[in-house]
């Protein structure tokens, strides 16, 4: 394998270009992926105020039901906060493999192995420093 050695921290990744590359494709799949979720759910909230702000009925809805709306709009907000963090992630590990730090452990500075980046394409943890956490 490879090993590149990065400017300013001197950290060195364990996989070669062509590995950087496939796990690129990885992450770039789970980012598109989150983008298209991120999209559905802001476009279901804009759904749901315009159609709470054109009810022009006189009668309000029942207390259980406006109650149950709240939750489910708290939870679509939650989900999108959670997603756009997701996104964040994806792209700070983009940035390592443009850096060429990527697959190190920031806690043991060992490689973290194939199989659990391919999983967790973000870490940046081994599963040795997560099991410590």
């Amino acid at each position: 394998m490879a090993e590149r050695k990065e400017k300013s921290t001197g950290r060195v990744s364990p996989y070669s270009d062509k590995e950087l590359e496939y796990f690129r494709g990885i992450i770039l799949q789970k980012r598109e992926n989150a983008e298209n979720e991120l999209e559905a759910l802001q476009g279901s909230l804009r759904d749901n105020n315009l159609d709470n702000s054109s009810d022009g009925s006189a009668y309000s809805s029942h207390m259980a039901d406006a109650g149950t709306d709240a939750q489910e709009r708290e939870k679509k907000y939650m989900l999108q906060n959670r997603t756009r963090k997701f996104i964040r992630y994806l792209d700070a590990a983009l940035e390592r493999i443009d850096n060429k730090t990527y697959g190190v452990c920031k806690v043991t500075g060992k490689k973290i192995s194939k199989g659990r980046l391919e999983a967790v394409p973000h870490t940046q943890l081994s599963i040795e420093a997560k099991k410590k956490q």
